[in-house]
């Protein structure tokens, strides 16, 4: 259906051929677009039919109290099925600290909900396969796991900034008010509106990276200098260049469809998607607000580490 829509647009009415720059580039923009945005308005709409009672207090309550290895993972599992962004980091944080949960805990949180996410992981088996797709989760949930450890080892409680330890979290913007089928129906509705609302742009943005990258880049360029299984420095670029980029796991996808169709390895398409997920600058500023830059530049290194390892075992993984 979303081929043939492509097809009609660009090669019928507007007379491009597919073996040009423009045409190949149009048609993978139009077919993503219309692809992902109506994956997205499903999965959307009924994971709200089934999110209507989750709210942050419920997410910071089911952690409280469990031993930190049951926390930690209970919060991973958490911060993978949730829909908070960046955006909700601080409130969550406040939250999670007013509760008395460890910090490696809520590290490992923080880690996990921008990185991985129900909405992504559908888009992945439906663009990519389910094995890059269990791949991509696996080495999140391991990477948000460990990463929460290693801060906690360094006690980073000494670096959150004061105010947090004197305020309370803030009233909830989820609605515990109506739990019926139809006030599921509005609640996941506006989910969609609301979801769809902040991260079109950079969905519409990695479609259109990735739609570039497929009708402009050569090919023989990207295995040239991005390709080869045992180039070692194509990993840490990616993740580098995943920095100075804005996007969420969803909006990532087309970028890394594209890269593997033009012969990009596997780990380093993944290291690219998990910068630009859990590192990015911007993510690193709205971080900056609760804990200090000692614990910043210590959570952006294991972080970074821990994405150019991911890339180089599942390069290695696949060269056999």
């Amino acid at each position: 259906m979303f081929e043939l829509l492509a097809n009609t647009l660009v090669f019928t009415w507007m007379g491009l051929t597919p073996d040009s720059q423009a045409g190949a580039a149009l048609h993978f923009f139009v077919m993503d677009s219309a692809k992902i945005f109506f994956l997205l308005i499903i999965i959307i709409y009924v994971m709200g039919l089934l999110r209507a009672l989750l709210s942050p207090e419920k997410v910071r309550d089911y952690v409280r109290g469990k031993p930190v290895w049951l926390a930690r993972s209970s919060a991973i599992t958490l911060g993978a099925v949730t829909p908070f962004c960046s955006c909700s980091s601080v409130p969550l944080f406040i939250g999670f600290v007013e509760a008395g949960i460890p910090l490696g805990v809520t590290f490992s949180f923080l880690i996990a909900s921008p990185m991985i996410n129900e909405v992504a992981a559908v888009l992945l088996v439906s663009l990519l396969g389910w094995k890059i797709a269990a791949l991509y989760v696996f080495a999140g949930l391991l990477v948000a796991y460990v990463g929460g450890a290693l801060m906690e080892r360094f006690k980073p409680e000494r670096w959150v900034e004061s105010y947090v330890w004197k305020i309370q979290m803030g009233e909830a913007q989820w609605s515990e008010e109506d739990t019926s089928l139809a006030g599921r129906h509005h609640f996941a509705l506006n989910e969609v509106k609301n979801i769809v609302g902040r991260i079109w742009k950079w969905v519409f943005l990695g479609i259109g990276v990735g739609a570039l990258f497929h009708g402009y880049v050569p090919e023989a360029w990207v295995v040239e200098h991005l390709g080869g299984k045992d180039n070692w420095l194509a990993v840490p670029a990616a993740v580098l260049l995943g920095i100075p980029l804005y996007s969420n796991a969803t909006g990532v996808i087309p970028v890394a469809e594209a890269m593997l169709g033009k012969g990009v390895a596997l780990g380093t398409t993944l290291a690219l998607m998990m910068s630009i997920a859990a590192l990015s600058l911007p993510e690193m500023l709205i971080l900056r607000k609760v804990i200090r830059w000692p614990a910043l530049a210590l959570y952006a290194s294991i972080l970074a580490v821990a994405f150019m390892l991911v890339g180089w075992s599942f390069n290695i993984l696949e060269a056999f």
